[in-house]
């Protein structure tokens, strides 16, 4: 990965540093926000899932309209405006005295991350071809979860210090890569297309609806995501209801070290082997790999089961992630990159539901039918996929004919 790195011009390396720093500061803070809102605000649990949940639900819809923009304007001044907007909710956070000051904050945090990595995906588009766009992205997402993996840590040791203290150093890491962008990034760099008329952005949206592929692929990624977008959460919620406090901590302790190893350490080995041309064969093996995942959560009965079935879900990560963006990438105009992404982004929607459902069925039903569902989503989601897989391929028949 780092030879890659280095053959790279330098606007790649310093698209590449957005997520890794960003994430970073995210992972810094995030993970820490229910200890914060019950400390600082008194919020109950159930109020607190509320908050969380909403502020990334609003930032997913939200950044539709920056993938709007990120056709529209130039990437330079965008990525530099949201990043001020990153660091601005982050210093916000820390002083807000008011719980609805501390949630606009959050919102424009997750709005601001959202469009940036929608303007970093539109940026490896314009600057890379085709044949090596499948590589940036598996070394974008090991970066990405590089920042998960380390930033808690970090984020552990300053709130020790004072509670408050993770949001301050997150402003932090904010300012230093709007600084790095501000001196070395590519003032030129845009996905907006001059030439083009100026399209509105509810005639834009009428447009994308009428891509039966995109609607395909943005509902196959909504309903895998309630799989793989928020998994402690639920398996949390499982482990509490079928085990002891102390096993739950040390199960989720060791399936969250061993995902962060297993992405860092095979992503980019895997990622960099996906291409266009067996797409849908990827997605097929990576969604088979979440079904024998979930199949293994649901048996294990010690640490070690269940760390052999993280990696195996965590395998189906590594694929299905690069194939989704892929595909988004394949489909894209070159003129409406940024909304196609925005687009893409709505199936973290479906990570926001998951913990929702879970917790639904583990209130009615015996608990290992989580497992059941969880499984329904993925086959749900997969045909989905098969379905835009399909059109793509009569598409190419047309134009071959």
């Amino acid at each position: 990965m780092l030879t890659t790195l280095k053959r790279y011009p330098r606007a790649v390396k310093l698209l590449l540093s957005a997520p890794l720093i960003l994430t970073l500061a995210r992972g810094i803070t995030l993970p820490y926000l229910v200890i914060y809102l019950a400390s600082r605000f008194s919020l109950s649990i159930a109020d607190t899932g509320l908050v969380i949940g909403s502020t990334l639900i609003i930032g997913s819809l939200l950044s539709l309209y920056g993938g709007f923009l990120v056709d529209r304007m130039p990437s330079y001044r965008l990525i530099l405006g949201c990043c001020a907007v990153f660091t601005l909710g982050f210093l916000g956070a820390f002083l807000a005295p008011d719980l609805w000051l501390f949630y606009l904050c959050l919102v424009l945090i997750n709005l601001a991350y959202a469009v940036i990595d929608i303007a970093v995906k539109a940026g490896f588009a314009s600057l890379l071809p085709v044949t090596e766009r499948s590589e940036v992205f598996s070394i974008k997402y090991t970066l990405t979860n590089i920042g998960y993996a380390i930033g808690p840590f970090i984020g552990a040791a300053m709130a020790k210090l004072d509670i408050s203290l993770p949001f301050l150093l997150s402003a932090g890491l904010g300012t230093g890569f709007f600084c790095l962008y501000f001196v070395w990034g590519d003032r030129d760099l845009s996905s907006a297309d001059g030439a083009l008329p100026s399209t509105p952005f509810l005639a834009v949206g009428k447009l994308l609806l009428q891509d039966y592929r995109l609607v395909c692929f943005t509902l196959g990624g909504l309903l895998s995501a309630v799989v793989f977008g928020q998994f402690a959460a639920y398996l949390s919620q499982y482990l509490v209801v079928t085990t002891t406090p102390e096993t739950t901590y040390r199960i989720i302790s060791a399936a969250l070290a061993t995902n962060a190893l297993t992405v860092i350490g095979l992503q980019y080995a895997i990622g960099r082997r996906i291409s266009h041309r067996h797409l849908s064969r990827w997605l097929a093996a990576g969604l088979s790999m979440f079904i024998l995942g979930l199949a293994g959560f649901a048996l294990s009965t010690t640490v070690v089961l269940w760390v052999i079935s993280m990696v195996i879900f965590t395998i189906g990560e590594i694929i299905v992630f690069p194939a989704e963006y892929m595909f988004i990438d394949k489909i894209a105009p070159d003129h409406l990159r940024g909304m196609y992404y925005g687009a893409q982004n709505l199936a973290s929607l479906g990570a926001a539901l998951g913990p929702v459902l879970c917790g639904i069925v583990l209130a009615s039903q015996p608990p290992h039918y989580i497992f059941y569902m969880l499984a329904l989503f993925i086959v749900a989601g997969g045909l989905f996929y098969c379905l835009g897989a399909s059109s793509l391929s009569d598409a190419k028949v047309q134009e071959a004919d």
